[in-house]
C-alpha cells in the first residue's frame, strides 16, 4: 500500500512541513500547462517524476506527479515495478528520448507488469530525461494508444524541461533549500550575489561580515554542486532556491 495518499491540488503543499512529508505520488488535476500541452500533442497520460535532490531523483519513485489512474499508480509502486521495469531501467542513464518499443525485452517477460499495463491501457510509453550534466534527475513521460511520430517527439523533447519545471517548480521552491541544508544566510547571500553585488556590498546589505559572506557563499556553492560563485547562482536559480 502507498504510505502517503494522493492529493490533487498544488495548494495542498501548504499542509506539509518538509519534502519527506509530501505524498510521493501526486495526481495532476487540470494543470494549466498540461492542458495546453495536450492541445498541442494528443496523449493519454503524462508522468513527471524526479527532483534534483538526493533520494528524490528519477527512478526512486519518491516524487511522481501524474494523471495515470490512481489504481495503476498504487499497484505499480506497491509491486515495486519502478525497480525492475525495463523501460525505467533504460531511462535512468538515457541521453535522449526513450521509446518503449525500442527498449530491449527481457528474456523472461514480467507477466504481472505486462498485465498491469494492458489492464490500464498504458501503451507506447515515451520518456524525455531531464538531466544535469551526467545525472538524470527527472523524467517527463507520455503514453498513447498509438505511437508518437517524429515531429511530435521533437516537439515534446523541446518542451519537456519546461513541463518538468512547471509541475515541480513550486515543490522545489518550497523545500529545496531545507533538503540541501542551506541556511537562511547562505540563501540570502546567494540571492544578493545574483543581483551582481560583491561580497563587500552583500555585507553592507545583509549586516554580515565580509568573511561571513564569503563563507556562506563558499558553503552554498558546495551544497548545490557548483564549482564557483557564478555556477552556484545559476544552480540556485535553476533549482528554485532563489528567483
Amino acid at each position: 500500500m502507498l504510505h502517503k495518499p494522493l492529493f490533487r491540488r498544488a495548494d495542498d503543499l501548504d499542509e506539509f512541513v518538509d519534502l519527506a512529508s509530501v505524498p510521493r505520488h501526486r495526481y495532476i488535476h487540470n494543470h494549466p500547462f498540461v492542458l495546453r500541452l495536450r492541445r498541442a500533442v494528443e496523449f493519454d497520460y503524462v508522468s513527471i517524476s524526479g527532483l534534483d535532490i538526493d533520494r528524490f531523483r528519477f527512478g526512486t519513485g519518491q516524487s511522481v506527479d501524474t494523471d495515470f489512474p490512481p489504481a495503476f499508480i498504487e499497484a505499480y509502486y506497491e509491486a515495486r515495478f519502478h525497480l525492475t521495469d525495463p523501460y525505467v531501467m533504460a531511462s535512468k542513464n538515457a541521453r535522449d528520448v526513450v521509446v518503449e518499443a525500442d527498449v530491449p525485452k527481457p528474456e523472461v517477460p514480467n507477466e504481472r507488469l505486462n498485465y498491469l499495463l494492458e489492464t490500464f491501457n498504458i501503451k507506447n510509453r515515451t520518456l524525455f530525461p531531464i538531466r544535469r550534466g551526467d545525472v538524470v534527475y527527472g523524467g517527463v513521460g507520455f503514453t498513447r494508444s498509438y505511437p508518437f511520430d517524429a515531429e511530435e517527439i521533437a516537439f515534446l523533447k523541446e518542451v519537456a524541461p519546461a513541463a518538468h519545471n512547471a509541475i515541480t517548480g513550486r515543490l522545489m521552491r518550497r523545500f529545496a533549500a531545507s533538503e540541501l541544508r542551506l541556511s537562511t544566510g547562505e540563501v540570502l547571500c546567494l540571492r544578493l550575489a545574483s543581483r551582481g553585488l560583491t561580497s563587500e556590498q552583500i555585507a553592507l546589505e545583509s549586516g554580515y561580515q565580509v568573511d561571513t559572506v564569503n563563507t556562506y557563499i563558499k558553503n552554498a556553492t558546495k551544497k548545490v554542486g557548483a564549482s564557483n560563485r557564478t555556477q552556484a547562482i545559476a544552480e540556485a536559480i535553476r533549482r528554485g532556491l532563489i528567483d
